[in-house]
């Protein structure tokens, strides 16, 4: 791979470049109402442009003195001016129905339409233009407030899910999604973990694309595996990089969350409850800024070469889940009294301020101090000090990309782009270990418990090369991509109870990467003479992954000695200096069945484990010599793709893909598409595609310890790959991959020439779609005692056959009021998610049918598929620019969601069942204001959830790590923020 990476940098660098020296020109575009702002004004034939600034002001300094000008914008008819030598150009624009859509490439290998005239549903987002208003820095959060079908949900915590933001189309997983960069597929992030549609999965971090070098983003909501590769079951999205040159824009975004309690009187919070939860309000936090800068070099044969940069810093927020003392009590009675234990039985004197009362004869304090929450206030404690912190995490990020394309000849052009970053991730992703919590507590490394910590610092690589042109009649590219993401792991504020008070509090857990490179031949050409249009294309594509599991530090997963107690000496009782019998973690006395202390028999060979203190890393164990892999796949691929216009307004369109897996054999995939315009304002459109898609090697190979909570209580397990002793034990076979089928049908409608309007409805059915299991004991299943112990397993399995169906709806429309420019766009998605059926092999257990169905696929994986995201979002946005104003206001209505419970329990009113939840639905507004001081520098300010609307409060019995539900528009309530855009 490191050959392959020198090459593509010895190809870029192989290129010579010398800057041409021209004229400056300047003008003014205006229409009939008067000055026109963001109007595209570039020299024809090359890269060279710029935009027109609010009061319709540009300037090209480098403009070529014979050249020619071209003028476009949406809605207008586009023009060219030759310049001739002249230094000043005004030119009015005249409206145009014709140009009121712009044109994309995504979804086709022919000819770009606009996406009124796609066979499929296309959406086109600017993210140049709207990034001046929008509170968003994140790409990912800027296409959830832009796109309904698109969804991208920070975690509040739970180890590592909020390191990466993970995306999801039509409420489908984030590994059922395709990401490209300019058309070439973008790696995933090394890690897996839990997301929102019910498993953990891989994705894209989109953090890692600066929102700076991104001119806009095309979301292909159809599937089209047999278009562009596995993965993209759900859709594809396509992210457009900047080409604009000779001109400097940064911008330096700063805000921060008001962190204010909201309305609590709809929730079922005592007095007492609210007051814990509002000792932690009021000041504000997740304060943050970031920083984008771009740059453009043109070169005189028409090249361009793009650079971006961004830095990054983000403090974390705080959303406390504040249990009361009686469910959340942080010390136990023998804590309380000095009765806690060694192993070899020494009192521990955990509450000396009870001794230091009793010497001075203070009866009554030291009936105080005997109580949890007298010595919590002697130690200057509250219950909000304790409790489980979810939030943002902290994030310092930093990236570097660019963008290059240099003519080799008048028809052929080398081109490359990449980017670098780094980003270091600091969460609250654990639950506060209390201080009764003898298995896994410190009396003298954390004498009031602790709460573990988990960072990661991650590195991301991406870089493309390639050449494309025409060879004769036909039109050819040829590239290589690269991409690499690693992660490194690790834990403070933590321990190995195991190995007693020697162990370190600060560890590193492991490392993960994920490794891919990509080779793509693509070839098509044009056949004007054939009805209205004819396009073949095919291709050929070789790719090649890796993933790899790096073992932590050794005191981050070994299971130490610090409970056992070694024979000195032949037949040695296990009594304590006090002459009684040992006690267990749990104040027991360790005996046999007699009653009479348990006896050692061999000195210096006999041993008993006296204290069962929990082995590892607390919190996130530690990747051990067993988790490690070095896995290697690859892919080989082609396809054909045909487009023909049979008339002017009928279309249809077809792919054919196969593709060999090294570890999963051979795959045929296809797709057929078509369009029918009924007169020109009018179409019908539908296509039907069959997926594909082979596991992750992520999902293959991850296996590691864990720790999970039932009514705040820990209980430790480990999840098994498929391939292992105990998968093999148990009954269960490698994954197999996920098939799917895409139907989906709709129009396009032009109501006016300001209105347009597409409705889509689709059904997606995939089969064998991967989950993980719930825990299994040695009870459960005996074979696997001789592997597990008294421990726990769980595995990923292909669970079951899952459908999706919804429709998108979105309308667009612009007019003139006064001088300014309105655009309004209402969209919306209503969909169902369905667990059609378990797919439950033959298992090795001792279950009923009913209780190993409920282990394999939970209730709670079940619902959270089907119900835990909203099934309907609606998204509306007004922009208005007049004059040096501009601003934008964003409401977005996120439907209701029901969490299920995976467990019956008792409840708080004392009946036994599930503690499921409905939660309402919620309306969130955002607020962009800009004003322009010069046609170099504005100024915006706004907000996110400028009302401060928060999730529903979870019920009592759901309390546990997180208050809110995470899954509408997040909770961490409003946020406001300012931007200074400067150009040079």
């Amino acid at each position: 791979m490191k050959k392959i990476l020198l090459l593509t940098l010895l190809l870029i660098n192989s290129v010579f470049l010398v800057n041409a020296q021209d004229i400056s020109v300047s003008g003014t575009t205006s229409d009939s109402s008067g000055p026109l702002p963001g109007v595209n004004i570039r020299v024809k034939g090359s890269t060279i442009g710029v935009i027109s600034d609010f009061d319709g002001n540009y300037t090209i300094p480098n403009a070529p003195s014979t050249g020619t000008l071209v003028f476009s914008y949406i809605g207008y008819a586009t023009e060219e001016v030759a310049i001739d030598g002249q230094s000043t150009i005004n030119l009015t624009l005249k409206e145009s129905a014709e140009q009121l859509t712009e044109a994309i490439v995504i979804g086709s290998r022919g000819q770009p339409r606009t996406k009124l005239k796609t066979a499929v549903p296309i959406d086109v987002i600017s993210i140049s233009e709207n990034a001046v208003n929008m509170p968003e820095v994140d790409l990912s959060q800027m296409l959830t407030k832009t796109a309904p079908s698109f969804t991208a949900y920070q975690s509040q915590g739970g180890d590592l899910a909020s390191q990466v933001i993970a995306p999801s189309l039509r409420g489908l997983a984030p590994n059922q999604m395709l990401v490209l960069i300019n058309g070439k597929r973008r790696h995933t992030s090394a890690l897996l973990a839990g997301t929102q549609t019910g498993t953990d999965a891989n994705s894209v971090d989109m953090s890692f694309i600066p929102s700076g070098s991104i001119e806009r983003v095309e979301i292909l909501r159809d599937g089209a595996s047999a278009q562009y590769g596995s993965d993209a079951i759900a859709g594809v999205i396509n992210i457009i990089l900047k080409k604009g040159t000779d001109k400097f824009t940064g911008t330096l975004t700063a805000g921060g969350y008001t962190n204010q309690s909201p309305d609590f009187s709809y929730s079922d919070l005592s007095d007492e409850e609210i007051g814990l939860i509002e000792a932690g309000t009021g000041d504000p936090d997740g304060l943050n800024y970031q920083f984008d800068g771009n740059y453009g070099f043109s070169f005189d044969n028409g090249g361009y070469l793009n650079i971006t940069g961004m830095f990054k810093q983000a403090d974390r927020t705080i959303r406390a889940s504040v249990l009361p003392e009686d469910r959340f009590t942080l010390y136990s009675d023998d804590y309380l009294n000095n009765q806690t234990t060694s192993t070899d039985g020494n009192v521990i004197i955990t509450n000396p301020e009870l001794v230091s009362a009793l010497a001075a004869g203070n009866t009554a304090l030291a009936d105080e101090l005997r109580t949890v929450s007298g010595l919590m206030d002697a130690r200057g404690l509250e219950q909000y000090d304790v409790a489980t912190y979810a939030g943002n995490p902290l994030i310092n990020q930093g990236g570097l990309g660019f963008n290059l394309e240099i003519p080799v000849n008048d028809d052929v052009n080398f081109y490359s782009y990449g980017d670098l970053g780094f980003k270091y991730t600091e969460g609250f992703s654990c639950y506060y270990r209390r201080a009764n919590q003898s298995d896994r507590t410190s009396y003298y490394l954390y004498p009031n418990g602790f709460r573990p910590q988990m960072y990661t610092n991650q590195t991301n690589l991406g870089l493309t090369a390639g050449v494309s042109g025409k060879i004769g009649d036909y039109d050819f590219d040829f590239s290589n991509t690269f991409g690499k993401n690693t992660m490194n792991i690790g834990m403070f504020n933590t321990w190995n109870a195991s190995l007693g008070d020697s162990s370190p509090t600060d560890m590193n857990v492991g490392k993960h990467s994920f490794l891919q490179n990509t080779g793509n031949f693509d070839v098509s050409k044009f056949y004007d003479d054939v009805l209205e249009g004819l396009n073949v294309a095919g291709g050929i594509e070789f790719r090649v992954e890796n993933y790899a599991i790096e073992a932590g530090q050794v005191e981050s997963y070994t299971s130490g000695d610090a409970g056992f107690t070694t024979a000195t000496e032949d037949n040695q009782a296990l009594i304590g200096p006090d002459g009684f019998p040992l006690e267990d973690l749990g104040g027991n006395q360790i005996v046999d069945v007699n009653g009479d202390p348990i006896e050692l028999e061999y000195a210096g060979i006999s041993q008993y484990q006296v204290k069962g203190y929990s082995p590892g890393c607390q919190c996130f164990n530690g990747f051990s010599p067993i988790n490690e892999s070095d896995t290697w796949r690859s892919v080989i691929a082609g396809y054909l793709d045909v487009e023909l216009d049979v008339t002017e307004d009928f279309f249809v369109g077809g792919a054919l893909r196969i593709e060999n897996y090294s570890d999963f054999g051979n795959v045929m995939t296809g797709k057929i598409a078509t369009r029918y315009s009924i007169g020109d304002n009018f179409s019908i459109r539908g296509s039907y595609s069959s997926g594909y898609r082979a596991p992750s090697l992520q999902e293959l190979n991850y296996s590691q310890g864990y720790t999970y909570f039932i009514d705040e209580i820990p209980y430790d397990a480990v999840l098994y790959r498929n391939g292992s002793a105990a998968a093999k034990a148990i009954g269960l076979d490698i994954l197999d991959q996920e098939t799917s089928g895409n139907l989906s049908v709709g129009f396009t409608a032009k109501i006016t020439n300001n209105f347009n309007l597409t409705v889509d409805a689709y059904s997606i059915k995939i089969k064998d779609r991967i989950f993980t299991t719930s825990q299994f004991t040695s009870s459960d299943a005996p074979v696997l005692e001789p592997i597990i112990g008294a421990g726990q397993a769980s595995f990923r399995i292909n669970g079951g056959d899952i459908s999706t169906k919804g429709v998108e709806i979105v309308a667009n429309y612009d007019t003139k009021i006064g001088t300014g420019k309105l655009d309004f766009t209402l969209s919306a998605t209503l969909r169902e998610n369905k667990f059609d059926q378990a797919v439950v092999p033959e298992l090795n257990t001792v279950l009923t049918e009913e209780e190993l169905i409920d282990k394999y696929i939970t209730r709670g994986s079940i619902g959270q598929f089907e119900k835990g995201t909203p099934s309907s979002k609606y998204l509306g946005t007004l922009t208005y620019k007049i004059g040096k104003w501009s601003t934008m206001l964003t409401g977005v209505r996120w439907g209701g969601v029901t969490a299920l419970d995976s467990y019956e329990g008792t409840l708080s009113d004392g009946s036994y069942g599930y503690a499921d939840q409905f939660y309402t639905p919620e309306f969130t507004v955002d607020l962009g204001v800009t004003y322009a001081f010069s046609d170099k520098l504005s100024l915006t300010v706004g907000g996110n959830n400028i009302f401060n609307q928060y999730p529903e409060i979870q019920r009592n019995e759901n309390r546990g790590f997180y208050l809110y539900s995470n899954y509408q528009q997040g909770s961490n309530g409003a946020y406001y923020f300012g931007r200074l855009t400067f150009s040079l």
